[in-house]
């Protein structure tokens, strides 16, 4: 119910998509929905929650003291795009809310909450010296994270680039660039 939900919302809009329309998309009345979710409120929060939190976790899998903030920069990137691949629609309406209802605002807290984390790591890896320090690490990390959230644009799952072999080939132009060395 929540994967038709999120599809139906990501192609109308959530404000324009009515409990009707999401009775008619996924075959049943409304009361039958209204037997599994409190309201349509419920499922955009449960679909919020299920983009943050894997973007979350992927943040939080690359901390360690063994690593480098480079290289922990690197795999929340790779990470990243694979937490974007396998719950694109999910992340697809997460980078869609506006801050419409107390649910949106809810969810770009928590998102600004990851920029922030993703901001430090930057900060963290300028200060070590892997990245160049003539740039804002804020400026760096919307960036560079503003590119993987792009993926949600274009990337189709299934197709001929794997989520392994797009998260290094993003990984890849990001920190080491285009020109041939």
């Amino acid at each position: 119910m929540l994967a038709r939900s999120v599809e139906l919302f990501n192609t109308h809009g959530y404000d324009a998509t009515s409990m009707s329309d999401l009775a008619a998309h996924l075959g049943l009345t409304k009361s039958a929905i209204y037997h599994h979710v409190p309201s349509k409120e419920a499922l955009l929060r449960a679909a919020l929650d299920e983009a943050l939190d894997g973007l979350g976790s992927a943040i939080d899998e690359v901390a360690g003291p063994d690593r480098s903030a480079e290289q922990r920069l690197r795999a929340a990137v790779e990470a990243s795009v694979r937490v974007l691949v396998a719950r694109q629609p999910a992340v697809t309406l997460l980078l869609r809310v506006r801050g419409n209802s107390p649910v949106e605002q809810a969810a770009l807290a928590r998102r600004r909450e990851l920029d922030q984390r993703l901001t430090a790591l930057v900060r963290e890896a300028v200060e070590e010296g892997a990245l160049r320090d003539d740039l804002e690490p804020e400026l760096v990390s919307r960036l560079l994270f503003g590119t993987v959230n792009s993926l949600v644009e274009w990337y189709r799952p299934g197709g001929p680039v794997s989520p392994d072999d797009l998260a290094a080939a993003l990984t890849t132009l990001v920190f080491d660039g285009l020109v041939r060395r």
